[in-house]
């Protein structure tokens, strides 16, 4: 008990000692359980008599021998946390040196905690901490700066309440003016609390450490800070039930539906979200039913080599593509047999269902962005000016029908729906749209009609000699010896002796043999030559039949082919 001013207080602290014979005396300031408990009757005895209490903070931390365990280390300080909080009379606490752990919170919980200029204050010693992160004590200095344990930062944080100065060189450099400046600081804060009554002071102690560590929410993250934040863990996937997902689902068609009726704008509201969550469980059915098919070894072991290919930038062995295929095969034969099979079924329809919502979504919102455009085109000022000047020269010339219209009214018509179609198409292919031919149309159009119908034909025809090509090229047979088409040409570099040209030779000309076997079938062969009598008889019936549209599109037509696909071959070689 001591006096400051001709008021009374409680005092009581930690004392190291200034040499090493006092440090081991005063066990280097860490209290054992009795020094606590004495601490402990003193504050009740304080509390008694109302005696505002000051506590000098100076340990690294509470001892933590054997026989202070048995004693009730921990039970003791725990002891003297609670009671602080219910003591009636003001408490201030000053940290003259450091400050380590409950150690130090075992008298420190007041309602002032000050802190000299160069003194510590910490859950754990520097030291610890970086043998507990980092695994070694030379990582001190970092563990040191990441605890911000000095009086600055912990003004800065709001755990401490103020800092006293020291003179240069340190408190003990000059101790008369050190004690001067920290009886000051402590009369200041005494004047303030004395003026709180009993439930404010209490209080004021519980909010002083509630608010420690606090957080505002809504404010942005510094991306320095956020690098090193625990990330969001995601549900686990196959977790939720499958009625329990086309709950979901139907609830969110009947949102965009109620959507639509609304506003056009908000029908897409969690319509990507449920697709991608769809995506994952979808993934996440197929890996099981691998596993259950005992193929997730072997489809490993293809992943990597598939992955190593890639990374070498070398074209796919057709060991490894045939392995593909054969192990393609066995999952979708056996996948029908999968634990999963049902579940994995209901969750691709549900997903198919709602990537088609999502198409035609896209497909409505890119018609209305196409007529919007060609509406913007039509009414362009060049155009209408055009227009309606055409308008008035027909109605000048006093034409009722088209018979009446003489020709070279008739060609600014058609050079004005031209231009007019022109800018459509060109409206149209900046949406990525390809427009093909734009036609005039002809007051005579009985031999068009049939050349159209015909070309149409010949169109069918292409088409089907072009799939008869894609089907023997997709075959693994053909892609095998491409692929060592392409590796003999790599291999042989710019110089290939003649063993590399043999072999280039030999297998360009098996694929050559291969495509024109599948273009020069009886089937086709068949389409070919009915195609080309009817040529014959649309030539006779129009007086036309010279033979030179039969010989530019019928016996050219697949010998065009052949060469077409030679080429196509030594594309794919180079």
């Amino acid at each position: 008990i001591g006096t400051i001013d001709g008021e009374r207080y409680m005092f009581m602290g930690h004392q190291k000692g200034r040499n090493t014979k006092e440090n081991i005396q005063r066990n280097f300031g860490m209290p054992t359980p009795h020094g606590y408990r004495k601490a402990l009757r003193m504050m009740y005895y304080a509390d008694h008599h109302k005696f505002p209490i000051i506590t000098f903070i100076d340990t690294p931390g509470a001892y933590a021998d054997l026989k202070s365990e048995e004693l009730g280390q921990g039970e003791a300080i725990a002891h003297n946390l609670r009671t602080m909080f219910g003591l009636k009379v003001p408490i201030v606490s000053i940290v003259i040196g450091e400050g380590g752990s409950g150690g130090a919170l075992a008298i420190g919980c007041a309602n002032k905690l000050l802190m000299l200029e160069n003194a510590v204050f910490y859950v754990a010693s520097p030291e610890a901490c970086a043998a507990i992160l980092w695994k070694s004590a030379k990582a001190s200095p970092k563990a040191a700066e990441k605890l911000k344990i000095t009086a600055m930062e912990l003004c800065k944080l709001q755990v401490a309440d103020g800092i006293i100065p020291e003179p240069l060189g340190g408190a003990h450099a000059d101790p008369s003016w050190t004690s001067q400046q920290i009886k000051n600081a402590v009369v200041e804060a005494m004047k303030e609390l004395k003026q709180m009554d009993t439930q404010e002071l209490l209080k004021h102690r519980m909010l002083k450490f509630r608010k420690i560590g606090g957080f505002q929410e809504g404010i942005p993250v510094d991306p320095k800070r956020k690098v090193n934040m625990k990330n969001k863990e995601e549900p686990l996937l196959g977790k939720i039930s499958d009625a329990e997902l086309e709950s979901q689902v139907e609830k969110l068609k009947q949102k965009i539906i109620e959507a639509k009726e609304s506003s056009a704008e908000a029908s897409d509201s969690g319509l990507d979200e449920m697709i991608e969550k769809l995506k994952k469980e979808v993934d996440h059915e197929y890996s099981e039913a691998i596993k259950a098919l005992g193929l997730d070894e072997r489809m490993s072991t293809l992943r990597e080599e598939f992955v190593k290919a890639k990374q070498q930038e070398q074209p796919l062995h057709p060991i490894l593509m045939d392995k593909i295929d054969k192990l393609n095969k066995e999952f979708n034969e056996g996948l029908p047999g999968a634990p999963n099979f049902e579940s994995l079924k209901s969750k691709l329809d549900m997903l198919n269902d709602l990537s088609k919502v999502k198409n035609s979504e896209k497909v409505a919102s890119q018609k209305e962005e196409i007529n919007r455009k060609l509406k913007e085109v039509l009414e362009r000022p060049d155009l209408k000016e055009k227009v309606e000047a055409l308008k008035a020269e027909i109605e000048d010339s006093g034409a009722t029908s088209p018979e009446d219209v003489d020709q070279g009214l008739m060609d600014k018509i058609v050079n004005l729906k031209k231009e007019i179609d022109t800018e459509m198409a060109n409206a149209l292919e900046s949406f990525g749209l390809h427009v093909e031919a734009i036609k005039p149309t002809s007051t005579d159009i009985s031999p068009q009609t049939s050349d159209s119908e015909i070309s149409a034909k010949f169109g069918n025809l292409n088409k089907e000699i072009n799939n008869k090509i894609e089907e023997v090229v997709q075959s693994s047979d053909l892609k095998n010896m491409i692929e060592m088409l392409k590796m003999e040409i790599r291999n042989a570099g710019k110089a290939p002796d003649s063993s590399s040209k043999s072999k280039i030779d030999a297998l360009q000309q098996q694929i050559k043999q291969r495509l024109f076997e599948a273009i020069n079938s009886p089937e086709l062969r068949k389409k070919h030559e009915e195609l080309t009598a009817e040529i014959s008889e649309v030539l006779e019936s129009t007086g036309e039949s010279n033979g030179s549209l039969k010989s530019s599109r019928g016996e050219e037509g697949l010998k065009h082919e052949e060469s077409r696909t030679g080429a196509n071959v030594g594309a794919d070689g180079n």
